[in-house]
């Protein structure tokens, strides 16, 4: 099987930098920014909407009890903060079209 080619931070840089029309520096430095406000917003409002693309969360996980696998001894698992990406929409729907509904007879 073909081995995928992904994209890396410097080939980002240089696609907005085109696309745009700024220096590779000006493009890092927006993307640096961008991070930097995601992380800042999330910690501090629970949310960060990325515009046309999807949103950073912040959920809370209650505490569980959970089972040792080795063992199957219970274990209390303790409540903790996660951070989930929620696709939007129309991301979702560009990159694996939704089936068509079928009609029932």
């Amino acid at each position: 099987m073909a081995e995928v080619k992904r994209m890396t931070q410097t080939a980002i840089v240089k696609e907005l930098a085109e696309t745009t029309g700024v220096n590779n520096k000006v493009s890092k430095h927006y993307m640096e920014t961008l991070a930097t406000l995601a992380v800042r917003e999330t910690k501090k409002n629970g949310v960060f909407i990325l515009p046309g693309i999807g949103r950073l969360v912040r959920a809370d996980r209650k505490a569980r009890v959970g089972r040792n696998p080795a063992t199957g001894e219970a274990i209390k698992i303790p409540a903790k903060k996660v951070v989930k990406f929620r696709i939007a929409k129309s991301v979702k729907d560009a990159i694996v079209p939704p089936k068509a509904a079928t009609k029932k007879k």
